[in-house]
Order: structure tokens, then C-alpha cells, then sequence
């Protein structure tokens, strides 16, 4: 009978806990305008893909994702996609460097451009000992420098240690009957 309360009562904390858990996510805010020195602003600063990127501006400015060689020349009229809202975020579907400057002319050139270097997701599981390393990159810096970055350390999930406690908990149990 215990085994059974025990069992009940893991599966519904863990069902319960995955059910509202918030997606591990994170959100960058962007001041977008002329003057301000987005290097400091990437440093330090992880990205991963599902994270996003809200760039918050003023009229007459744009946001604009081009490719690296567009991103280094500041060529305008090729973007990837182009905003021009006052609020744009960009989602971070994919691993690898991303490029964004201003399409208005003399802007890009005068330093509204960011470069952020994106890492994979976290593993959500599937296989191995449910520990992960996040090892996301640190963005690269405007002169193509990595900014500095903290070291990856195995990183046991919310859910995971649920899982693991509940496991604990039925062993613990089942010694006792």
C-alpha cells in the first residue's frame, strides 16, 4: 500500500511540476539608438537558442538581420528580415553568429550593430544521465573578440531532481514494506 501512495503521489508532483514549469528561456533587452556601444552590452551576456532579443527604439531606425559580410561592411538592402516597429524581438531559432544593424544610412556605420553568438538549447533529456552542461558561448564582441565566458558545469534540472527524489522516495519505501 505504500508503494502504491508513494507512487501516486511522485507521478502527480512530477506531472504537476512539468505542467506549469516555466520554459527555460531567457529575454535580451536592447536600448537601440545612435550612441550607445553595443560590445559592452554583449559582454558577458549568453544567448541560446529559444531565448530572444527585444530591441526597443524610437522612430527613424530599423532592425535589420543581415549576413556577416553585410554585418561588416554595413551593406544595406539585403537583410534576412527587416522591423522598423519601435519594438521588434527576434527569436533565436538557431545556433551560430547573428548579425542586426540599423538599415537607416550612416546608422550601421556610426555603430547600431550587434553581433551576438548563439549557443544550442540545453538538452530537455533523452538518454545519458539526465545531467547537461550548458555550454553556451559567450557573444563575440564588435572587433570579433569572444567575450570571456564562466566555465560549463553539469547542471542537475528542477525536473530531473524531481525525478530523482520520487525514485528515492519508491526505494525508500519499498525497503520499508
Amino acid at each position: 500500500m505504500a508503494n502504491s501512495n508513494t507512487l501516486v503521489g511522485c507521478l502527480a508532483i512530477v506531472f504537476f511540476t512539468a505542467a506549469v514549469s516555466p520554459a527555460s528561456s531567457a529575454t535580451h533587452s536592447v536600448e537601440w539608438s545612435l550612441g550607445n556601444d553595443y560590445s559592452s552590452l554583449a559582454s558577458g551576456k549568453p544567448y541560446a537558442v529559444g531565448d530572444t532579443i527585444v530591441f526597443n527604439y524610437g522612430a527613424g531606425h530599423t532592425v535589420d538581420e543581415v549576413s556577416e559580410s553585410d554585418y561588416k561592411s554595413c551593406t544595406l538592402g539585403n537583410s534576412i528580415s527587416s522591423d522598423s516597429s519601435g519594438t521588434t524581438s527576434i527569436a533565436l531559432k538557431t545556433s551560430g553568429s547573428h548579425y542586426f544593424i540599423c538599415a537607416i544610412p550612416g546608422h550601421c556605420t556610426g555603430g547600431m550593430k550587434l553581433s551576438v553568438n548563439v549557443g544550442a538549447a540545453a538538452s530537455s533529456g533523452g538518454g545519458g544521465d539526465g545531467a547537461t552542461a550548458k555550454t553556451t558561448p559567450s557573444p563575440t564582441l564588435e572587433g570579433g573578440k569572444a567575450a570571456p565566458t564562466a566555465s560549463a558545469t553539469p547542471v542537475l534540472k528542477p525536473f530531473q531532481a524531481l525525478v530523482v527524489t520520487c525514485v528515492v522516495a519508491l526505494l525508500y519505501a519499498s525497503a520499508l514494506s
